[in-house]
């Protein structure tokens, strides 16, 4: 199961909801990206909100039990005679890390991209999943010895 996240992301998270996330993320200090994560059925899904950017501008990386979701969103427009009149989309690089636990399988990770968001399916081990143990009945087996 997901264990936790980073406690430091998090509260930088909250304080740019805040202020309002004016600077954009960079690689040496990355924005926090927002995600749902629930579990249903046998896998647990997560879900990273990452509109505009592309999915080649996407990393995501497994090491142990510690799952990286890394992207970048760049402006849209390349001309050289741009002036920008609003601009409220945040660009930049975007970062996130789950801890999971030994419970879930990172071997058979899923990630699907659409509609701007990134999904990924974390089966739960086989390890972990409820089973019936079968229970000896010792007496039993003495008494049909002893008859």
């Amino acid at each position: 199961m997901l264990m936790r996240t980073d406690p430091f992301r998090e509260f930088d998270r909250l304080a740019q909801q805040v202020v309002g996330a004016a600077t954009p993320g960079t690689w040496s200090r990355p924005a926090a990206m927002p995600m749902d994560a629930y579990r249903t059925g046998e896998e647990f899904v997560v879900h990273f909100d990452l509109p505009g950017v592309h999915p080649e501008a996407i990393e995501l990386d497994v090491e142990r039990d510690v799952l990286t979701v890394k992207a970048e969103r760049r402006p849209l427009h390349g001309a050289e005679n741009v002036q920008t009149q609003v601009a409220e989309r945040p660009l930049g690089v975007f970062f996130r890390q789950l801890f999971l636990g030994e419970a879930l399988d990172t071997e058979h990770i899923a990630a699907q991209y659409e509609l701007g968001v990134l999904t990924l399916r974390i089966p739960v081990a086989e390890k972990a999943k409820p089973r019936r143990i079968a229970i000896d009945n010792a007496n039993a087996e003495t008494r049909q010895i002893n008859a």
